[in-house]
């Protein structure tokens, strides 16, 4: 099998290494990226249940449910970025029409009209969150897809993924911080909306960025990807084959995913936590931005740490340290649920720490697998190792809302409407705490568990790379 796809120009790769319009570029993918995973994360539950009176139990259907439905539309999109790939060069165009829908989708999911019922308003947070997420969708899988096919070596991925999660760390203190700002106290409707149409626009501006750094290459021919189903039938049936084979010939990328799907749960879980633990616990409602301040802050300064890390040790040993580190630091945020005060944000720092390794690293590891399988099976099958990934870490990002919301309703939460005031039983407050600390810490050590048997290490990578022809833009240095 012969892969005839070329990597970007020969100013934007050279020797493995990318430049710094190709790292500006796909870095602000994570503008769009880190605002999709955060703002609904840490807003839309408590949307449902403080501002639209849905009980705490279905508003945790309607999170997941929306993001369960990314299980079933990933793979088919993984599948659909490569057949696009082999006909037109380029996952541009899937990247570009999810970057141009996602705006408007996103206001109207906090756009529900002020007179709707509670019934009503759940099923308009459904479907217009259903949509945004398959919106978001289309530019996130090919995005993911692309640091395998731009000609990278194994740290140079490191390094184009590390600036990629330091874009990532500040769009999450951005709308982390400046979501619940424009949002107001969550006393009206339409501070929602203006959030909604704000956080829409700039989310959609990022993602369009990073489109614009897709490869334009020559199709793809020689690959696995070159039959085209007759029917929509057959193409579904064709990606969940090929999301299935991906699982099951590729040990590093099950245990990679696996590790990464718990962690999602954990930083999902305290990402919902943290606006209930700003009102019932700190009493503060600004206190959500000071906790994502506490937490991307310390990410910022201590990403190029993680990547010398990586380069001395091994990008999984780092990984290791970084998800032990976690763990110890939502360990030291227990004590909040007897005893809360202002001492959490410093703990909340170290949790920023080990988060920026937590994200760097394994997005820098999944294109090391891509392409491993890729020498091994025949190239061309990126997306659908992207769209499995993403289908796995959208969930996960789903089911901690979902844990916290079941954790709420078995601690007898009181939901209620934009403008109303209610007392919140003491289990329920202490089910805050611990869901935003206990839970997380054990998700965490739990993960370590698939990661321990990873086993790729970067001699499976670089050492048993073929070598390039000499007019390889890889090899060519700029005039």
């Amino acid at each position: 099998m012969t892969n005839a796809t070329t990597p970007p120009g020969p100013r934007d790769v050279v020797a493995g290494d990318p430049s710094r319009r190709t790292i500006a570029g796909y870095a602000a993918g994570s503008v769009g990226t880190g605002g999709f995973g955060t703002l609904p994360g840490l807003v839309l539950l408590v949307y449902l249940t403080d501002a639209l009176a849905v009980p705490a139990a279905v508003a945790g259907l309607i999170v997941t449910g929306a993001k369960v439905w990314d299980v079933l539309v990933d793979p088919f999109i993984g599948y659909g970025s490569d057949r696009d790939l082999a006909r037109t060069g380029s996952r541009r165009r899937f990247m570009t029409i999810g970057a141009l829908a996602l705006p408007v989708l996103f206001a109207l999911t906090f756009a529900v009209p002020a007179s709707a019922g509670t019934t009503a308003a759940a099923l308009w947070v459904l479907v217009a969150f259903l949509l945004c997420a398959t919106a978001f969708s289309l530019f996130q899988v090919p995005y993911i897809a692309l640091p395998a096919e731009m000609g990278l070596s194994y740290d140079g991925r490191t390094r184009l993924l590390a600036w990629r999660v330091a874009a990532l760390a500040f769009a999450i203190l951005l709308f982390g911080a400046g979501g619940p700002i424009l949002r107001g106290d969550g006393e009206s409707l339409s501070g929602y909306l203006l959030m909604g149409v704000v956080a829409g626009a700039v989310i959609g501006a990022g993602m369009l960025v990073a489109a614009r750094t897709a490869p334009r290459t020559a199709t793809v021919s020689g690959t696995a990807v070159e039959a085209q189903p007759a029917t929509a039938r057959g193409a579904w049936l064709a990606a969940v084959r090929d999301a299935a084979g991906a699982l099951r010939r590729s040990r590093p990328f099950r245990t990679l995913l696996a590790t990464f799907f718990l962690q999602a749960v954990a930083t999902g879980l305290m990402l919902a936590g943290a606006a209930y633990v700003a009102r019932y616990i700190l009493r503060d409602e600004a206190a959500v931005s000071l906790l994502f301040a506490a937490l991307i802050a310390p990410a910022l300064a201590c990403m190029p740490l993680w990547t010398r890390l990586a380069r001395r040790d091994g990008k999984e040993r780092a990984f290791v340290v970084a998800t032990v580190l976690f763990a110890v630091a939502a360990l030291g945020m227990v004590p909040l649920a007897w005893a809360p005060g202002a001492w959490v944000y410093v703990p909340t720092a170290l949790a920023g720490v080990a988060y920026a390794g937590m994200q760097a690293l394994p997005l820098a590891m999944l294109p090391d697998v891509i392409d491993r399988d890729a020498r091994d099976n025949g190239a061309g099958r990126g997306g659908t190792f992207s769209g499995v990934w993403t289908a796995g870490e959208t969930t996960g990002m789903a089911l901690g809302p979902a844990v916290l919301s079941v954790v709420l309703a078995l601690t007898g939460y009181v939901s209620s409407r934009a403008g109303e005031t209610v007392a919140q039983p003491a289990a329920a407050v202490d089910g805050v705490a611990l869901s935003f600390s206990l839970l997380p810490a054990v998700l965490v050590l739990v993960s370590l568990v698939p990661l321990l048997r990873y086993g790729l290490r970067q001699g499976d990578i670089d050492d048993t790379a073929p070598e390039l022809p000499r007019d390889h833009p890889a090899e060519r240095r700029p005039d």
